[in-house]
């Protein structure tokens, strides 16, 4: 078992005597966390089998009939139901239960899309229930060969994050990262089985979510959807591009678009326009949630080979998925881009606590001055701000550009 930066504040928050809802994609090991932590005599109802399923689904008494059959002398006992968006109806059952006596049982629900839920109005127990979400490994779960060369804090520190872990997954230097993403399993995995994998989840995870929901009715149509959203991942959203290259109405690619947010496998990040140049483009980008998971759905091989023959926009795209999950578990804060019509861009935009942190990512060991104009033409323009910017990179230790901008090592990050 390795460690999950999540698990110590997540394992707080079970004892606290809420129902507990759990989002994430599919194979960032919620229900792995969630068996470590939770009871082995903890009751488990998986609707990912289809068996499971279909029973819950033709009787939807049967779930407070199998809790009602738990020894009433018990208190606490928890109540595991895993892919809880497959059937919403358990849901009005968990509410009828935990009203009726907020002791006697723990619900746990795990989940790895919210459209299904959201489309049917599904009741996700307002006032009653503790929202977590589960992502892909960040750094400190998932370290680099040698530690850090410094000790600058990372630029979105959270919770412990300080603190080494005991059982990090393998180490990986940065071409890994970049060509297989941060899965857990993936990670875990042979060197040689690591693409099979990647397409794995590509094809069939998210075809069999697709298909389960209903979510789609032209699969073709969203599979060149899915390898054209892939292929500008990290990239300004061009909704009218994405529809004539693939044949399909805007309006269903913009769904489509939402789909894989809901499904937890991309994610916008929105143009910060909070600056007084009149030029500034509105497009938020769109990224995916996991580098070999893009690579896959893109149709190319994860590998190395595919870092190598572009590396400068991926590693722009591992750098704000790092970023973006941080803030996430953080729960404050949020991340943006900046780009001008002249093509003056900067790369990401953190806002935390009422400052902006203006992110530029280059390939370069060897960053100077020039790399951080459009760093400083940012903090000029934001003088109250009293922010410093920085130039995430592959040179060995932090390097000082210039008093208001730091090259920083991407393992710093």
């Amino acid at each position: 078992m390795f460690d999950r930066w999540y698990a110590k504040p997540l394992l707080e928050k079970l004892r606290r005597p809420f129902v507990h809802v759990m989002f994430g994609a599919r194979q960032t090991g919620k229900t792995t966390l969630l068996k470590a932590l939770l009871p082995a005599e903890s009751l488990r109802i998986d609707l990912s089998d289809p068996a499971e399923r279909a029973r819950h689904l033709s009787r939807p008494g049967e779930f407070a009939a199998v809790c009602h059959a738990l020894p009433a002398g018990r208190k606490e006992q928890f109540v595991f139901v895993d892919e809880v968006q497959s059937v919403p109806s358990i849901l009005d059952a968990v509410q009828h239960l935990y009203d009726g006596d907020k002791t006697r049982w723990r619900f746990v629900l795990c989940g790895s899309s919210a459209r299904k839920l959201r489309r049917t109005g599904a009741n996700l127990l307002p006032g009653r229930s503790f929202l977590h979400h589960l992502y892909p490994l960040v750094l400190w779960e998932h370290p680099p060969p040698r530690p850090k060369p410094h000790t600058l804090p990372s630029l979105v520190p959270f919770g412990s994050a300080g603190e080494a872990p005991r059982s990090p997954f393998p180490a990986w230097g940065l071409e890994e990262r970049l060509a297989y993403g941060s899965l857990p399993g993936v990670v875990a995995a042979d060197a040689r089985d690591r693409p099979d994998l990647l397409r794995g989840f590509a094809l069939i995870h998210l075809e069999e979510e697709v298909r389960r929901e209903a979510l789609v009715r032209d699969w073709g149509a969203f599979l060149r959807f899915l390898q054209f959203a892939a292929v500008g991942s990290g990239q300004v959203l061009n909704y009218a591009a994405v529809s004539q290259e693939t044949g399909v109405s805007q309006p269903t690619v913009k769904a489509y678009y939402q789909l894989l947010e809901d499904m937890f496998v991309g994610f916008r990040v929105p143009a910060y326009m909070k600056s007084p140049r009149k030029s500034l483009l509105s497009t938020p980008k769109f990224l995916f949630f996991d580098l070999g998971v893009r690579h896959a759905a893109a149709g190319m091989a994860p590998s190395p080979e595919v870092v190598r023959a572009n590396p400068g926009p991926i590693f722009e795209q591992w750098v704000g998925i790092e970023l973006w999950k941080r803030l996430r578990y953080s729960g404050e804060g949020a991340l943006f881009h900046q780009r001008s019509k002249d093509g003056a861009e900067v790369d990401y935009v953190v806002e935390r606590a009422g400052r902006a942190i203006p992110i530029e990512v280059k390939w370069t060991e060897n960053p100077t001055l020039q790399d951080a104009r459009h760093l400083l033409r940012f903090l000029d323009e934001h003088p109250r701000q009293k922010a410093h910017g920085y130039v995430v990179c592959r040179c060995p230790r932090p390097l000082a550009l210039d008093e208001r901008v730091t090259a920083l090592p991407w393992s710093a990050l």
